[in-house]
Order: structure tokens, then C-alpha cells, then sequence
């Protein structure tokens, strides 16, 4: 990015997933005003004009963004969009191509960019948006939403702020009414503001006064054009940070780490690390990889969801790669990685137990312990196109899963499903590489971006965020005991495909890394620090 570093900058990312969707023509739709609702809230309720790119040509699209600001911050208090939604709205004439493709659902994912400017500093942001899977209808329009976490902002100086909407980005994920991936199984569709394609829509001004921050006890705004800490791209090594950094890496596994959690209120310690599941590279390199995740999983015939529980993921990355292509007006590099690993709890490669609770049929209350087994590697792909000063990641997470159910119980009363019970195979996913990854295997999508320097918005190897993905849960087997069969009971309730995962991962812990962060990334006796929680 040329010029001067913005003043308003981004200081951490929080969760959040991407969101998709095509366009045609449909009404232009007036900007409504933002105004202030409530003591201290500013609400923003913006209908914006675009012009997309179809595959069948250009089109306009209308894209609702709704937010929460606060009304008015303290230089260096952090500013945080809340309860950010994207909803696009698509006629019956892109309906009509849709359903061309035997597209019988849709789910959306969204990239938004955001202009932050006050005063002569300017800098960019990206909101980001996943939407639930949304049936086509048969006729009408067709209204999709997405939601995610969007990144903070802290001013340095006192003025106003002011954020705009700038170029959108829509893909939208397609599937059959069996579930499977259509030809093809995605669209991806960049947007121009219209009808100006380099305009930009006021969302907010937020004013920024002097004084102190209302946050912790002990905070001090930031000089202007202090960098924030923030993760490298993966593969490529943390900046020299600290006195300390460019030293060798010490042979104990333990020295630089980030310290510990402390007992006190103390303002600047850490926060406490919550419980966790013990989470330990036995005999690490300098290769090895730890974090924890955590997420739901829809099943759409009960029409629920189920927690999948903090578990313990150990990978080992393969050396980085870079790859030229591209054309000679046009050059792309981009860097590789990849690696391998297993769910780790208590020296299995398994989830730990976790309960759900359906009704099945739609009346019965059902209570069911729930375990996912790998029987084979978890395998990770990661392609971060290096395109300064935006870096642009995309990563593929695939794990064979089989899903084995230890206890049912009925209205409170235990069915007897014995110790067999589980999916006849691993639960599956559309596969975009049939030919390189074949067999039957769970697959999730974690898109990021990020500016060098900058806290990285979305997800990244070494820094986590949302994998989402779609599950087919296959038959089940072995079920029930002394000659009674739930086989077909169980695979009536459960069985059947379009069910939506998102998962978080939390930040990777390298023990071994001779360039650790400012933020602790392990534990002191080498665990991950960072404990996600689940999102929906």
C-alpha cells in the first residue's frame, strides 16, 4: 500500500466466515440514511447499488448491509462493527439460471470492501459473510444473508471517522436435491459500486474525541502509526520484533514462549486461558503444528444443530512452496502449504464425546453421544496468492470421518444401540479434485486476506478462523443388540446430505519457532494458547 500508514488500522480480527451469491438486474435502491436510534448506537440500514459480472454478462444487483456503530469513541478506544449483516437480493431472472443448473439449494458467502479514511489516512477492510444453505424457489426473487465477525479499528487521533462501501465480492456454493455439487459446483462474481465503478457509499461517520479510552484500566491510545502485532503470511517468518528476536532457537521447548495466564487483575497480563483438553506435541520439529477447534454441525432432518467439542488437532506442514504463473502482463506467485495430522484426544484420533439433542420425527426427544473417528490423515492445502499489498489465502481442510453413536435415548428412555454403531463409511463432501483427493472424505473452505503488517481478516493456517463446508451422512450399520436391528431407524432420522458445517480453529502453536509472536502463541509447557469457542 503506497503512502503514509493509515491511522486508523485494524488491531485484532474476531470469527467470522465468507458469503456468496450471483446477480442480475434488479431495481436500483436509494441509500437509507443512517441515523441514531438509541443513547450511544448509531444503526446503519444501507440499500446499494451494483454492477456485477455474470457469466451471462452485467448485471445490477442490490445489496442490503445493516450495522451497529457506537455513536461516538475515545482516541485508542477500539471501534467494532456489531450485529453486521449482508442480504442480496436476486430476481426471478437469475433464479431462472440457477435452476438451469439443477441448482435446488444455494448458500452464500460475501466479501465487502470497506473504505476507513479520517483526515488524510485512508486504509481498507474487509467484512466478511457466511449465509446458512437456502432453497431456490421455484419462483419470485431469491433473498440471501449472510453474517461474520468483521475487524475492529482504533483510532490514533481525534477527528472524524468515516467508513464507505466499496467493491463486493459474491460466490455462491450450488447443489442438486440429492445433495450433490452441480456443473458447476460454484460461481464466484466480482461487484462494482454503481453507477460509478470506482464510487464509494458512505455507510457511517463516527466521531472520534480526545480523552481516555473507556476500555481496560490502564490503557493508553496508540501513537499514530504504531504497528500493531499481527501473524506473517504462513511459511514466511515472524518480523523482528523484540530485543530478543534473531536469537537462535533454544533447545528447551519452553524458552520464548508467551507467559502464562496470570492469577491477578493485573492491567496488561494476559487473559486466563480457559479449560482445555491436553493438547501436546510429544516430539516436536520445527515442522509441528497445534491448535484446538471447535464449531456445529447442522442436520437437516432434524432440523438442528450439534456441538463438536473442543478437541486437539496435531499437524506437521511440509516445506513452504513457491509457485510463478500467471501470464507476462499479469504474473502471479503464490505460496504452498501443506500438511498432515490427526485429531488427538487422550492418544486417540477421535473427537471427544458430545451429546445432542434432536426431536426425531419432529415430536420425540432424542439424546444421542455422539464420537467422529478419523480412519485415515487429515491432509491441509493452503494457497496464499502473494498479490501486494493484498495476500489472498485459500485453504481446504479433508479428513475421513466415520460417525459412531455410543448411547440413544428416547423421551428418556435408553435404546440400546450397542457397541457397533456408527456410518457404514466416512461422511462425505463435494470434492472440487476428485482425481488428487478420491474416497470418501469430509472437505472444508477456509478463505483469508490480509495486508502485511496488518491483523488477517478470515482464515489462515497459522492463525485459525472459520472452516465451513456441506456433509453428506451416510447409512448406518451395527446397531442395536440381541437380534434387534436400528440400523434403518437410525439411518431414517440421521442419514442424508446437505448438512452444513462450520467449524473455528483457534491460533496454531509451534513450539519450536525461533520467531514466536508478541501474543503468547503456546502455553508454557507448549499447548495452544488460544481456546476458541463455537460459532454458529
Amino acid at each position: 500500500m503506497n503512502g503514509p500508514r493509515p491511522t486508523p488500522r485494524p488491531t485484532r480480527t474476531r470469527t467470522r466466515v465468507r458469503g456468496a451469491a450471483i446477480a442480475a438486474f434488479v431495481a436500483l435502491a436509494p441509500l437509507l440514511p443512517a441515523s441514531a436510534v438509541a443513547a450511544g448506537t448509531l444503526k446503519v440500514d444501507a440499500a446499494l447499488p451494483y454492477v456485477c459480472a455474470l457469466p451471462s454478462g452485467q448485471g445490477a444487483a442490490t445489496v442490503r448491509i445493516t450495522a451497529a456503530f457506537p455513536e461516538r469513541v475515545a482516541v485508542g478506544e477500539e471501534l467494532l462493527p456489531a450485529d453486521v449483516t449482508t442480504t442480496v437480493e436476486f430476481p426471478e431472472t437469475t433464479v431462472a439460471e440457477l435452476t438451469a443448473l439443477k441448482a435446488a439449494t444455494v448458500r452464500a458467502e460475501t466479501r465487502l470492501t470497506v473504505g476507513v479514511a479520517q483526515g488524510e489516512q485512508r486504509t481498507d477492510a474487509t467484512w466478511s459473510g457466511t449465509g446458512q444453505p437456502a432453497a431456490v424457489p421455484a419462483e419470485g426473487p431469491l433473498a440471501l444473508t449472510t453474517t461474520g465477525d468483521v475487524p475492529s479499528l482504533t483510532p490514533g487521533t481525534a477527528g472524524g471517522l468515516s467508513l464507505t462501501a466499496g467493491a463486493f465480492g459474491v460466490d455462491l456454493a450450488l447443489s442438486t436435491t440429492e445433495g450433490t455439487a452441480t456443473a458447476p459446483a460454484s460461481l464466484s462474481v466480482t461487484c462494482a459500486p454503481a453507477p460509478d465503478p470506482d464510487g464509494r457509499t458512505l455507510l457511517a461517520e463516527v466521531p472520534v474525541g480526545p480523552g481516555t479510552p473507556t476500555g481496560e484500566p490502564g490503557t493508553k491510545p496508540p501513537s499514530p502509526g504504531t504497528p500493531s502485532p499481527s501473524r506473517p503470511a504462513p511459511g514466511l517468518p515472524e518480523r523482528d520484533t523484540g530485543k530478543d528476536a534473531g536469537r537462535p532457537a533454544s533447545k528447551d521447548p519452553r524458552a520464548g514462549r508467551g507467559p502464562v495466564a496470570a492469577d491477578d487483575d493485573t492491567p496488561g497480563t494476559p487473559a486466563p486461558r480457559p479449560a482445555a483438553p491436553s493438547c501436546l506435541t510429544k516430539e516436536p520439529t520445527p515442522m509441528s503444528l497445534s491448535a484446538y477447534i471447535t464449531g456445529y454441525s447442522n442436520v437437516r432432518k432434524l432440523e438442528g444443530a450439534s456441538l463438536i467439542p473442543l478437541t486437539c488437532v496435531l499437524m506437521e506442514q511440509a516445506e513452504p512452496e513457491i509457485i510463478t504463473g500467471g501470464t507476462e502482463d499479469e504474473p502471479e506467485t503464490h505460496l504452498i502449504n501443506k500438511a498432515v495430522g490427526h485429531f488427538s484426544t487422550q492418544g486417540r484420533k477421535q473427537t471427544p464425546p458430545f451429546k445432542a439433542t434432536f426431536l426425531t420425527f419432529g415430536f420425540a426427544p432424542t439424546t444421542a453421544t455422539l464420537v467422529l473417528e478419523q480412519t485415515g490423515p487429515l491432509t491441509l492445502y493452503s494457497d496464499t496468492l502473494l498479490a501486494l499489498p493484498y495476500n489472498i489465502s485459500k485453504t481446504y481442510v479433508r479428513a475421513p470421518l466415520v460417525l459412531r453413536v455410543l448411547d440413544v435415548r428416547v423421551n428418556g428412555t435408553r435404546l440400546n444401540v450397542g457397541s457397533s454403531c456408527r456410518t457404514e463409511k466416512p461422511l462425505s463432501s463435494p470434492e472440487p479434485d476428485p482425481a488428487t483427493y478420491p474416497g470418501d472424505h469430509m472437505v472444508l473452505v477456509g478463505k483469508g486476506q490480509y495486508v502485511w503488517g496488518e491483523p488477517a481478516t478470515g482464515y489462515l493456517l497459522t492463525g485459525g478462523g472459520p472452516l465451513v463446508g456441506e456433509v453428506t451422512i451416510p447409512a448406518f450399520k451395527g446397531c442395536g443388540t440381541g437380534g434387534e436391528n436400528l440400523d434403518r431407524l437410525l439411518t431414517a432420522s440421521i442419514s442424508g446430505s446437505g448438512n452444513y458445517v462450520r467449524q473455528i480453529q483457534g491460533q496454531t502453536c509451534n513450539i519450536l519457532n525461533p520467531f514466536p509472536p508478541i501474543d503468547p502463541e503456546c502455553t508454557d509447557d507448549g499447548q495452544p494458547y488460544q481456546v476458541p469457542k463455537p460459532a454458529r
